[in-house]
């Protein structure tokens, strides 16, 4: 007869018969108790391990349910002969184990410095304190108190229709996007919509523009899909087009955020945005419109979709609620051309049967009930007068020896710097300061070195202490 040793923790919380459960099951499947081998009775085991009966009981009832045990009776508890030839293999090295190419080809995931801590200047964040969290939470309440069970069941692929039609209204009225609510499909935020347009228009292998310095999200989906990014430059009118068409000209598509670029906040010219749109048309090719952050602008009206110029069915338009809601509200949208409509519906149930449906019923009912849009028009003088502090801060404190850029809209700004940005930038987030190395943005030799500096978290009693600690470490 074999003995289990197996050792049970009275302090645990977990219950008895479980614990007898998983530590006889583990052994089993790491060969330690072998096929056909037999096993203590449940009195001689619950004596050794001094405890009643009853937990060792209900530990082989299980273990002989699931096929781990195999009784007759009168004669006795075996390990199932069954298992034999079926134990797991030994477990190789790391380095021998094999995933695909576009899986090793992503760089490492790293732990997200936000969920650590929210210190100023961390890129993407919006002020949750003044999110209209009680209004959110009554709607969620309202909306669970009288749901039905179709709610219940999966819902469609494309989206809830309530939603989509808020969505396209919305589009339609502040970003003078040309669609109809048919051609929304509801998504996990714009990183979802950015990896599914790439699913749906790019195969195995193509180039595709990416702006330089650009998002580097953008690369990791490209990476992903097997596809080749193909850094074009970006200066003060945007993309290069020109230089895009010397670099890489049998690109299949190109991803842009014409309206407020990351991470230099430049607004695309409305030169370079027919130079774009006329290329798409000649090539044959795609633009994903990445419109991210558009709500906020400061010094003139927000400025008008590149989809709204496009006469030819050629763009691809992205947006997001995250960065004027909440982040964990992972909730974004494309809007595709009619005749697309199908084969990204069909892509988009291969990935991810339907949205959840109901964060997009609330989110739905936020918006009609005019929440949405108030709470947009709350929160951009609030940011407005945090891009003014901020501003007038770095003007301060670096005087001409740095340079902002992109602080007309959105919710960051680039500091030009000549440092070593990877440096200062971990050693500002050393001291609770989240600021982003400009640098890192760049495929290649970075053009310009500095930091990113989000506003949108940061209180104004903390914008110009931050900045004077990042002054103080650049000068070191």
């Amino acid at each position: 007869m074999t003995s289990i040793l197996v050792a049970v923790d009275r302090r645990s919380r977990q219950p008895l018969y479980r614990q007898i459960y998983e530590r006889v099951r583990s052994r089993v499947l790491r060969g330690e108790l072998r096929p056909g081998e037999l096993v203590p009775s449940t009195r001689e085991l619950s004596r050794e391990l001094g405890v009643s009966r009853i937990p060792v009981l209900n530990a082989y009832e299980q273990l002989l349910a699931e096929g781990y045990f195999e009784s007759r009776a009168g004669a006795g508890t075996w390990v199932s002969s069954s298992l034999a030839g079926g134990r797991p293999a030994t477990p190789k090295p790391r380095g021998e184990r094999r995933v695909s190419k576009h899986a090793a080809a992503l760089p490492p995931y790293q732990r997200p410095v936000w969920a650590e801590n929210l210190g100023p200047f961390q890129v993407g964040q919006p002020d949750l304190h003044r999110f209209p969290i009680r209004t959110w939470a009554r709607l969620v309440a309202r909306y669970t108190r009288n749901m039905r069970v179709r709610a219940l069941q999966y819902g469609d692929a494309l989206g809830l229709p309530e939603l989509r039609e808020a969505i396209a209204a919305y589009a339609r009225r502040s970003r003078g996007v040309r669609c109809e609510a048919g051609q929304v499909v509801i998504l996990s935020g714009s990183q979802q919509a950015l990896d599914l347009a790439t699913r749906v228009l790019l195969d195995d292998g193509d180039a595709a523009w990416v702006e330089e310095p650009g998002y580097w999200l953008v690369h990791h989906v490209l990476k992903a899909a097997g596809c080749r990014a193909s850094p074009v430059p970006v200066d003060a009118q945007g993309l290069d087009v020109a230089a895009g068409e010397e670099l890489c000209r049998r690109a299949r598509a190109a991803f842009v955020a014409p309206s407020h670029q990351y991470p230099l906040g430049v607004t695309m010219s409305a030169a370079r945005r027919m130079q774009l749109l006329a290329w798409a048309q000649r090539a044959g090719a795609w633009i994903v419109e990445d419109d991210y952050d558009s709500e906020y602008r400061y010094d003139s009206m927000p400025i008008a979709s590149l989809q709204g110029m496009d006469a030819n069915g050629r763009v691809i338009y992205a947006g997001t609620f995250s960065k004027v809601m909440f982040p964990s509200l992972r909730l974004g949208y494309l809007i595709v051309p009619s005749d697309l409509v199908e084969r990204f519906a069909a892509m988009r149930r291969a990935i991810d049967l339907c949205p959840p449906n109901l964060t997009q019923a609330v989110m739905a009912e936020f918006i009609a009930e005019g929440h949405f849009a108030r709470h947009i028009r709350r929160m951009r003088p609030v940011y407005a007068s945090r891009r003014r502090v901020l501003v007038e801060a770095v003007e301060r404190e670096f005087g001409g020896s740095a340079q902002l850029v992109g602080d007309e809209a959105g919710m960051h700004v680039a500091l030009l710097l000549e440092c070593d940005d990877v440096r200062l930038a971990a050693a500002a987030g050393r001291r609770g300061i989240q600021v982003s190395p400009l640098s890192a943005s760049y495929t290649g030799p970075p053009a310009r070195r500095g930091f990113v500096l989000g506003f949108g978290n940061a209180a104004e009693s903390r914008i110009a202490p931050a900045v004077r600690l990042l002054r103080n470490l650049t000068a070191a």
